[in-house]
């Protein structure tokens, strides 16, 4: 799966987002199980027939536990090695009011990748965000629009400076994706209205081109780079 095959995933979740409730799951299949498929291909390209995945959407369609140091975990995606999870993925794709959010999805990251990590097991993040984002409140109306910038990333920007041999909070590899839905051409006052204009109307899903300065640990909108990683170091436990 290259950049605009992801791209075009992100954009079938996303209106699988708008044609169901906030708790289904339906959105989740589409995402974590081509990317698990991702995976899955890239490793039996290579003839290793002794690993398997588990994610929704993928084969029995189920996730996984991997067990932390502390306490077990469900995982997005787990990665297994002769029937052991050796590595795990945990994907979140925001879909609005991401600012009051920001800083519990932030802790809860590095909460659950120091767990996992602790034990010893490979654990990876990806996190999508829309650069403009709705902000609804509890009627449904949407009383701002959200504007990613450098300060809303700078948390993301120390982190890729973090070297993971010396902190377990550090995932092994992060994707962050900032993206593009293209802009409504009428006004949009209500969830329904954002809802019935994404149904009815073609969008597009593209890359942002803000630019922003990460380090190592942290791969900014580049899919086909941070898998690549990924499967190199499951191959190399």
């Amino acid at each position: 799966m290259d950049n605009q095959t992801f791209l075009n995933v992100l954009k079938q979740s996303f209106l699988t987002y708008l044609q169901t409730h906030a708790r289904s799951n339906e959105k989740l299949k589409i995402l974590h199980g081509k990317i698990a498929q991702d995976i899955d291909n890239r490793i039996k390209i290579l003839n290793k027939t002794n690993y398997s995945i588990s994610a929704l959407g993928f084969q029995n369609g189920k996730e996984e536990k991997i067990q932390g140091r502390y306490i077990e975990k469900m995982v997005d995606i787990t990665i297994k090695n002769n029937y052991q999870a050796i590595a795990g993925i945990a994907v979140k794709f925001v879909m609005s009011n991401y600012f009051q959010n920001s800083n519990n999805y932030f802790e809860n990251m590095l909460g659950e990748t120091s767990n996992i990590r602790c034990n010893q097991k490979l654990y990876f993040q990806i996190l999508i965000i829309p650069e403009k984002l709705p902000y609804f409140d509890n009627n449904g109306k949407i009383t701002k629009w959200e504007i990613i910038d450098k300060h809303h990333l700078k948390k993301y920007i120390k982190l890729s400076q973090d070297d993971k041999k010396q902190f377990f909070h550090t995932p092994d590899k992060t994707l962050l994706c900032i993206i593009n839905i293209s802009e409504p051409k009428i006004e949009i006052k209500t969830k329904q209205d954002y809802i019935n204009y994404y149904l009815h109307n073609d969008s597009s899903i593209q890359l942002s081109n803000k630019q922003f300065n990460f380090d190592n640990a942290v791969i900014f909108n580049d899919y086909e780079k941070f898998i690549n990683k990924v499967v190199f170091s499951i191959l190399s436990i």
